[in-house]
């Protein structure tokens, strides 16, 4: 924004400079004709009352113009100088705040050497064109000023949402792995306390394992330079199965129960994508959800479903969910890239996915893995 503030207002102010040397030389030439003019017809007065010996007809003046006239000896006859200014030869001077036209076109006629005229009306309209440029320029300047703010506003408010986001989700990644690294602390300390391994100790210790290793593998793959598999035809009934496997202690400290019904249905896919799917999904689910709730899981017929009963969503937020870093609540932390990923696996192999929630009745999530194609 600096630069464009900087180049506009250098933009502004050569152009400035440009019609005020254009207009104050128009002002110039305005004003040299006019003297000349009032030169020339004072002269033809002089030069006819001299031919027909007639007494000089003074032609009138405005106000802003005064006439002198200088003899052969080089002495005022008629008029006065004004600003002490001396005749010495015909031209056009400026002197002080006056214009001065000096012409001997009179030809000595009754014996008048220079007539003389003078004006001071051109230091005044220059400054007045000076204070008019000035003001335009200031005024120029302002208002691309704020132009310049209120685009920066519009244009920069999605980098601010951003810069916005990417902050939340260092501050929220923070948090997250603080969570699983204080449990397994804990859980180490007390086992080792104990001299004994009881299996709660080793839950706690497990689950917070698999969120610490569910965190890395998010990271992992919206890292750029993460690895694609190969895609391999897999079941996905026995690749649901052992994501439920993986997630039931997780469930469990919770008291939620998973219901599962799956048909065998063959689907070429790479195994880490699909474990990821699933498992953001399924980990989204006992999130969201509260205790001794339940969760269903269906595949059949290629259209997979899972459905809680956990908070759910708000209609007019369910069009950003997929949004990467975008959370729609602090219910249970989490730092928005979960279904960002399930959205993008989705796209990548040209599923179907869909969504329907309502709020404090939970929310169900749709793939149809016949849309692109099966095996």
């Amino acid at each position: 924004m600096l630069l464009y503030i900087l180049s506009s207002t250098l933009f502004i102010c050569l152009s400035a400079f440009w019609y005020y040397k254009d207009q104050s030389r128009a002002l110039e030439n305005d004003q040299y004709y006019k003297l000349q003019h009032l030169a020339d017809t004072l002269s033809q007065n002089i030069i006819k009352a001299h031919m027909k010996g007639i007494e000089l007809q003074k032609p009138r003046f405005d106000t802003t113009v005064t006439a002198a006239l200088i003899n052969l000896d080089n002495k005022l006859t008629m008029g006065k100088l004004m600003g002490g200014f001396e005749v010495t030869q015909a031209g056009y001077f400026t002197h002080h705040d006056y214009t001065v036209l000096v012409t001997d076109a009179v030809q000595e006629h009754l014996g008048i050497k220079y007539v003389i005229l003078q004006s001071n009306t051109l230091s005044g309209q220059i400054a007045d064109l000076q204070h008019q440029i000035w003001f335009a320029v200031a005024l120029s300047i302002i208002i691309m000023s704020l132009l310049a703010w209120i685009l920066s506003r519009i244009f920069m408010k999605p980098i601010h949402q951003r810069i916005k986001q990417v902050e939340d989700f260092v501050r929220d990644t923070t948090h997250e792995l603080n969570t699983p690294i204080t449990a397994l602390s804990m859980s180490v300390s007390r086992a080792l306390s104990k001299h004994s391994y009881d299996p709660k100790i080793l839950t706690n210790i497990s689950i917070s394992t698999k969120q610490l290793y569910n965190i890395y593998h998010s990271l992992s793959y919206l890292s750029f330079d993460s690895k694609q598999n190969q895609s391999i035809p897999l079941d996905l009934c026995e690749a649901l199965h052992k994501s439920v496997a993986y997630y039931k202690e997780l469930a469990q400290s919770k008291h939620i129960t998973i219901e599962i019904s799956c048909d065998s249905f063959s689907f070429v896919m790479d195994p880490m994508k699909l474990e990821m799917l699933f498992g953001n999904l399924i980990n989204n689910a006992i999130k969201y959800s509260a205790p001794h709730s339940k969760i269903t899981l269906t595949l059949a017929d290629g259209n997979f479903t899972i459905q809680d009963q956990g908070i759910g969503i708000e209609p007019q937020k369910l069009s950003k969910i997929f949004e990467r870093f975008h959370r729609q609540t602090d219910y249970a932390g989490g730092f928005g890239i979960g279904l960002s990923i399930v959205k993008q696996i989705c796209d990548a192999y040209a599923l179907d996915i869909s969504i329907d929630s309502f709020p404090n009745q939970g929310t169900t999530f749709c793939i149809n893995f016949n849309a692109a194609g099966s095996h």
